[in-house]
């Protein structure tokens, strides 16, 4: 039995589809007509879609015409479906909205033309095809937005220029279903019945109106006794609104009932009657698809969001620009401070310590104050105080001993000073780069986050989780800028679930979804889980390590981790030395990396971060560094991380490829530097990471390797076990290598 996953899975499954669906629309539509006379709706569906479909539809359209005998009849629309395929060979490279509605416009404006040319009624139908032709283009137009619009973000996007393009395609769909001829049921009616109770069910009351009133007016442009018969859908759909937090069940039957008494009230014929049966299959249909509906592909957002959303960053950049500064301020204060022990004050000092109470005072420092100064500032220079190298501007000083006692005090006093203000400098450069990183932080929180809030889903968590018992603080859905789901659900410590891979599985069940998760984040009393739906990428990492000799422990950490947003990092650090020391520092630097990054700090402001902690830890000197690799599983973007790290090596389109970094290792200076290096990466690519135990000399047998196979077990343990082959120096280091390489999930 051929499963259905297979199916899909097949590489033309969706062009398949796709064909499928443009021959039956156009074989359906063919034969629909529009305030009495043939709808233009599978010309604009021709006009909007790409060329392989806008066969398909032309296909269906003229096989329905063959079968039914229509083609004289049909000759004007199947002529424009055809002008449309042909011009759409030589434009579908720009498949833009605007050119398919001309596109539309231009062939159907042509073919009415050329027939009425030929039979002779060009003056009569000329204002009519030119008509004709504007609306079907117009609708192209539309249908051709909404279509692009689902390519690009895979969802219709109902507010906007985005909302009038949807209603214009949703009242064209419904008017052309309306003619399809079905025994005793109307197709309009009952799709036209199914998105009303949606909209009432899912949007309340103001969803129920506004689909019942579109339903209406495609089926008044449809026939006019169809509308008639259908004219209070929007009433219906506004009481059932009121039904929306009931079972779907519930309010289907509600809807159901709420028509037939409407219906009841202006009297029931015959057509009210099949109207009824075309509300109960509408309502029938809406019950099983109801539990599958997901705001995941439409959005409804009205931009009171997106002001929200500016009010929130405007302050938080105001705030950070207050922090830069404070910042400014100090380091301003701090310059000025630090010139406050000149050479000025010392001689201003010391002649009012020795030279206040002599006689010769006048006349050293008026009559011949040059001399006296110049002499006063070479004792100021002076490091070693004696008597034969005192200035002989100052050989007639009555106090040349105390001149000496002085100016040695006041040397003491400014070595002394000097340290102190070394000091003092190192501590001033360490909270100015916290501040600057306080800065950064704040502004980095106040950007502008692309995600659309979805509030049923957080809701449907909520619940889902309270039924078996965890009572999480908050929960936030929301949608990425890829439409991938994502929920943060967060717990006080005290109620936090003992497994999260507990709540990810509930919630999976509840949403219908293949979902995974991070692991808990805490942050004082509370705890994060991040559930996601799993990006298109996914990553597989293998490593091997070696302790250096007489070492019990390995200095070097390593870890792998996903941030839950569509990021995966790969983190290698190398501490200084080797043993449980270089150990501790390592663990130390990645354990606090992987932490802030997962809470939601940006990888430049976390190294900052973590180099401050390391710079104040201890008087001790210590210092590890800091290789990652950042992977972007959307998109399968790599970003190269360094700080002080050894070479890494990326296999890419049959070619290796060296990044290497000239910067330093955390926790040297109050200042860190990192270096960050954006790389082509595609699926099936390999990375290649190490430790200061490999050596540059190994690279070209790793080459070798790398272009040799795709094993990446192998790879990684060649390389290990030829680490020492390779080593230049005496002393054996610890190893560690890993390997990552990106993959289809």
């Amino acid at each position: 039995m051929i499963k259905i996953k297979n199916i899909i899975s097949w590489k033309y499954f969706y062009s398949a589809a796709a064909f499928s669906a443009s021959f039956a629309a156009g074989f359906f539509m063919s034969d629909a007509k529009i305030a009495g006379v043939a709808s233009f709706a599978d010309i604009s569906a021709a006009g909007a879609v790409g060329l392989t479909s806008s066969a398909a539809v032309f296909t269906g359209s003229l096989v329905r015409s063959i079968l039914s005998g229509a083609v004289g009849h049909n000759i004007v629309k199947l002529s424009a479906l055809a002008l449309i395929v042909i011009i759409k060979m030589f434009l579908e490279p720009k498949n833009d909205p605007k050119l398919c509605g001309i596109n539309t416009f231009a062939s159907v404006l042509a073919s009415g033309i050329a027939v009425s040319a030929v039979i002779g009624e060009l003056l009569y139908k000329l204002p009519f095809y030119g008509f004709y032709g504007a609306v079907a283009g117009f609708a192209a137009y539309s249908a051709a937005l909404v279509i692009i619009g689902m390519k690009k973000r895979q969802l219709i996007d109902l507010s906007g220029t985005g909302g009038f393009s949807c209603t214009v395609v949703y009242i064209l769909m419904i008017s052309a279903l309306c003619t399809v001829k079905l025994p005793a049921l109307n197709a309009g009616v009952i799709i036209g019945s199914a998105v009303t109770i949606g909209g009432a069910y899912f949007y309340k009351q103001a969803g129920g109106v506004i689909c019942g009133t579109l339903t209406v007016c495609g089926a008044f442009l449809a026939a006019k006794t169809v509308g008639t018969d259908i004219v209070l859908l929007p009433a219906a759909g506004l009481l059932t609104g009121f039904l929306h937090r009931q079972k779907p069940q519930t309010t289907a039957v509600g809807f159901i009932s709420i028509s037939f008494v409407l219906t009841a009230l202006t009297g029931l014929t015959v057509n009210s009657v099949y109207s009824i049966l075309g509300i109960i299959c509408g309502a029938l249909l809406f019950m099983p698809l109801a539990p599958y509906f997901s705001d995941k592909w439409i959005k409804t957002a009205d931009g009171a969001g997106d002001t929200f959303s500016d009010i929130i960053s405007t302050r938080m950049d105001f705030l950070s620009k207050t922090v830069k500064e404070l910042r400014t301020e100090s380091e301003r204060i701090s310059g000025m401070l630090a010139l406050g022990g000149d050479r000025k004050r010392e001689i201003e000092d010391n002649s009012e310590r020795v030279c206040s109470l002599c006689y010769r005072k006048p006349f050293c420092w008026k009559s011949d104050r040059g001399n006296t100064y110049r002499g006063f500032s070479k004792l100021s220079d002076m490091t070693e105080f004696a008597a034969e190298s005192f200035p002989s501007e100052l050989a007639d000083c009555l106090h040349k001993g105390e001149l000496l006692d002085a100016f040695a005090k006041s040397s003491h006093e400014k070595a002394a000073a000097k340290l102190m203000e070394m000091r003092f400098s190192e501590s001033r450069s360490i909270l100015h780069e916290q501040l600057k990183i306080t800065e950064e932080l704040v502004r980095s929180a106040g950007e502008r986050v692309n995600v659309r809030y979805s509030e049923n889903i957080s809701r449907s968590i909520r619940k889902k989780l309270e039924k078996f018992g965890i009572e999480p603080r908050s929960v936030i859905a929301y949608y990425n800028n890829k439409n991938r789901l994502l929920a943060e659900i967060y717990f006080s410590a005290e109620c936090c679930p003992e497994s999260s891979t507990r709540v990810c599985d509930l919630i999976a069940d509840e949403l219908h979804l293949h979902l995974d998760h991070t692991e808990p984040v805490r942050s004082g009393n509370e705890i994060r889980i991040r559930i996601f739906e799993k990006p298109l990428y996914s990553i597989e990492v293998a490593a091997a390590s070696a302790s250096a000799d007489g070492s019990n422990e390995n200095g070097d950490t390593h870890a792998v981790f996903c941030d839950g947003e569509g990021t995966a990092y790969v983190t290698l650090s190398d501490g200084m030395g080797t043993g449980r020391e270089a150990a501790a520092q390592s663990r130390l630097v990645v354990g606090l990396f992987r932490r802030l990054v997962t809470s939601g700090v940006d990888f430049d402001s976390a190294v900052k971060l973590i180099n401050s902690v390391m710079v104040t830890k201890s008087r001790d000197e210590s210092f590890a560094t800091l290789d990652a690799v950042r992977l972007d599983l959307d998109e399968c973007g790599l970003t190269v991380i360094k700080s002080g790290a050894a070479a890494t090596l990326i296999r890419h389109r049959g070619s290796v490829l060296k990044i290497t970094s000239p910067t330093f290792p955390i926790g040297i200076y109050e200042s860190s530097e990192l270096f960050v290096k954006e790389c082509g990466f595609e699926e099936g690519d390999i990375v290649i990471m190490f430790s200061d135990g490999i050596s540059e000399s190994s690279f070209p047998f790793i080459k070798e390797l790398l272009l040799g196979g795709d094993d990446l077990r192998h790879i990684v343990n060649e390389i290990c076990a030829k680490s020492e082959v390779f080593n230049p120096n005496i002393h054996a280091d610890d190893v560690t290598v890993i390997g990552v390489r990106v993959t289809m999930s």
